[in-house]
């Protein structure tokens, strides 16, 4: 069997805070819906169904990388501004 989507990591490549976890957010209630499947074709669908969400995550992460963004009020601050 392949490797599993990596949805959570690949939403670290997002600059923008609220990209980034309403990625996240989405992931988590996406594997909290498919945790109770059974049957194999069922699980088959929403692994498919994944990798094709990572493709486009991935995507996107490459294009937030090209804008930069101000920090928003609720992101932590680096160590070094402490």
């Amino acid at each position: 069997m392949a490797a599993a989507p990596t949805r959570l990591q690949s939403s670290k490549q997002f600059n923008n805070y609220n990209f980034r976890e309403y990625f996240l957010r989405r992931s988590r209630e996406s594997f909290k819906q498919n945790m109770t499947l059974q049957k194999p074709e069922e699980v088959s669908r929403a692994f498919l169904d994944a990798k094709e969400e990572l493709g486009i995550l991935k995507r996107q992460g490459v294009i937030s990388q090209m804008y930069t963004f101000d920090k928003l009020v609720v992101e932590p601050l680096d160590n070094k501004h402490h």
